[in-house]
């Protein structure tokens, strides 16, 4: 009955340590190798922030394998990163979001299409970044004029201070007709184009591959994946998900992103043991 499985990264198919666990890597390859099922990452990262992920399941920089990133809004075959579909924020949109959050107690991530720009890195923030994306651009300009011909594709605030992310979200609210907010990973607030999220990039790739929604399973744990989990044929929620995730999900499971609950979902729905 399903065709492609739409995942979650952090604290979904990656465990603490960021990594993979052998459960899940086999359960994955079974699945696309003796049933026919697609597995596609679907994070909020850019498409070449996830090179490890991708090596680790066999399929980087290869033909008929996709990605989904940017919280939706670039949808890639992973061979030479070939973009099928890119939502940008219009430039003055993505340079009023800048200048908000400058003045903000947030450290503050910009994506364009490949690179990172980082900004009011804290020691904690810069060592994550730089670990998955070695050549991300840390810059200490007050601005982003030096973007205004580079698409946009996200803006990321980050504090630890969740609540303190939420008024700031509070404050954005004048502009919720231009901007699609999410969160994600306990630190994370995420500004997209306004309609940005997972659901349009799960849409994107079903039109692309002609594949009906009814025919996907979308697995994730935090808000940013809400999107892909409203669109899905069957929507999973991983144990360690946030209460609201569950609450709309079709399915929890039992295990949590150290226990290999993808390959609980494979298992289920996939191999139906």
């Amino acid at each position: 009955m399903y065709k492609l499985i739409a995942c979650d990264l952090d604290e979904t198919l990656l465990n603490t340590e960021k990594e993979i666990c052998e459960e899940n890597i086999r359960a994955i390859k079974k699945a696309e190798e003796e049933y026919q099922v697609r597995f596609v990452p679907a994070t909020g990262r850019g498409y070449t922030c996830i090179d490890n992920v991708l090596h680790t399941l066999g399929v980087y920089d290869t033909e008929n394998e996709f990605t989904i990133s940017n919280n939706g809004g670039v949808v890639t075959e992973n061979k030479d990163y070939k973009e099928l579909s890119f939502h940008a924020l219009p430039f003055p949109l993505a340079k009023k979001l800048f200048a908000f959050g400058y003045e903000k107690d947030v450290c503050i991530q910009v994506f364009t299409a490949k690179d990172v720009y980082a900004f009011h890195l804290n020691d904690e923030e810069r060592k994550w970044l730089f670990s998955f994306k070695p050549d991300s651009i840390e810059c200490e300009e007050d601005n982003i004029e030096f973007l205004k011909d580079v698409p946009i594709t996200k803006i990321l605030f980050q504090n630890t201070n969740v609540p303190y992310l939420h008024e700031l979200a509070k404050e954005l609210e004048p502009m919720s007709d231009e901007v699609s907010i999410s969160f994600s990973s306990n630190r994370y607030m995420e500004l997209n184009l306004f309609g940005v999220d997972k659901g349009l990039g799960l849409r994107d790739l079903c039109n692309y591959l002609g594949i009906d929604l009814s025919e996907t399973i979308a697995i994730g744990d935090n808000f940013n994946d809400i999107g892909m989990l409203r669109e899905a044929g069957l929507a999973v929620a991983v144990e360690n998900a946030v209460d609201e995730i569950k609450a709309m999900c079709d399915y929890v499971c039992k295990k949590d992103h150290n226990n290999g609950a993808v390959a609980e979902v494979i298992e289920r729905f996939i191999f139906n043991k």
